[in-house]
């Protein structure tokens, strides 16, 4: 069953999240410290005062209901998503898929830019992962990246469509993956600007890594050591952490904040590549329909499922790889071409991890002429 959909988050919610942004208890700093040991304290007053005195959420709420809304039942379970034909007579179905900290509203920027193209041109479904945004959160055990996948093979088949486009980054990119994998007949090509952490490759007996990939391991290690702290807390004990989360609105946006600074391309300048709105859009959305626990939780369900391939898995649909820089860690194209079969490489710079946001021009042009790689691989 489908539905329409329209967002009105009530107007006593909005209320509510000021009344307690204007009754922030702050914390105090070591002086001069900026970013080194999180959210910096003098950017997040800026930042609060702006959502408290310049921030409207109704304009969100208008920028996403200028797309067609719905909600789908699939399973006994709620799926929000948008669905933006081009109108082109050959449009290509692609479906995008987010992670986490972000949203659906990460891929606004590619909208235009992938529905009204002169060449090819594409009809999206951007779905948010149950527990994420509007789609329901489940409430039982086993919503992980293969899950999820299935939910996505339902929503295409529902759609009315055979085959679609597959891209994602951050989780996006593992359901993506794990829906090429285990519907490959509805998958005509898979674009991944992320590998999903929990990604490793069959070895055969007999076989071994390269130096090349060993190296990453443990540089992947490491990074994990110095930056993967969120990580593991989402892991193990994310409800302990939501406590706060939920609600705190400030706690809330210093938990997101920090990672858009220090994963994406911003050079020690959050606002060279997103903007106040941006930022606090998607942290409404968290705020609104109160997901940060159902968002976190689903690493402890992925980590129990990884993306782990076992012998004979392989994704034989063609695959295209768009490293951003700034994206860390990212495997060797040796270590992920033991499982994809890689048609299409690319390294950009600049970009980091929120490439939809940060550099949505070139993250379209990628997916673009992958795309017009499979239908004219001459």
């Amino acid at each position: 069953m489908i539905k329409e959909f329209h967002v009105a988050v009530p107007s006593e919610d909005v209320d509510d999240l000021k009344s307690r942004l204007v009754r922030t208890r702050w914390t105090d700093e070591i002086i001069g410290s900026g970013w080194k040991y999180g959210a910096d304290l003098s950017y997040m007053k800026e930042l609060i005062e702006y959502w408290l005195n310049g921030f409207d959420w109704r304009n969100t709420e208008n920028e996403i209901n200028a797309y067609p809304n719905f909600i789908a039942e699939i399973d006994g379970v709620a799926i929000h998503y948008l669905h933006i034909t081009s109108g082109a007579a050959n449009a290509v179905p692609l479906i995008i898929t987010h992670g986490w900290p972000g949203s659906f509203l990460e891929m606004m920027k590619l909208i235009p830019l992938l529905t009204q193209t002169a060449g090819v041109s594409f009809d999206l479904i951007i779905p948010s992962i149950p527990g994420f945004g509007f789609s329901q959160k489940i409430n039982v055990p086993g919503c992980n990246l293969w899950y999820v996948a299935d939910l996505w093979y339902k929503l295409i088949r529902q759609l009315g469509y055979e085959k679609v486009m597959v891209q994602g980054g951050d989780f996006g990119a593992g359901i993506s993956a794990a829906l090429a994998l285990k519907h490959p007949e509805s998958v005509i090509g898979l674009h991944l600007n992320y590998i999903h952490s929990s990604y490793f490759p069959f070895l055969p007996v007999g076989d071994s890594l390269t130096e090349e990939e060993k190296e990453y391991l443990k540089s992947a290690d490491e990074w994990y050591k110095m930056e993967g702290a969120y990580a593991h807390q989402h892991r193990t004990k994310p409800l302990t952490l939501a406590y706060g989360l939920n609600d705190s609105p400030v706690g809330l946006c210093a938990w997101i904040i920090e990672k858009f600074y220090g994963w994406s391309d911003c050079h020690r300048n959050i606002e060279n590549v997103f903007s106040k709105d941006e930022l606090l859009s998607n942290i409404s959305l968290y705020w609104f329909t109160e997901t940060l626990h159902s968002s976190v939780r689903f690493y402890n369900e992925v980590i129990k499922a990884p993306l782990h391939f076992k012998e004979n898995d392989f994704i034989n649909v063609p695959v295209g790889i768009t490293r951003f820089h700034k994206e860390e860690p990212f495997p060797p194209r040796r270590f992920i071409e033991r499982g994809h079969n890689i048609q299409y490489w690319n390294e950009v710079q600049p970009g980091g991890h929120f490439a939809a946001m940060e550099q949505p021009a070139a993250l379209a042009k990628d997916i673009i002429r992958f795309t017009e790689k499979i239908f004219n691989p001459g």
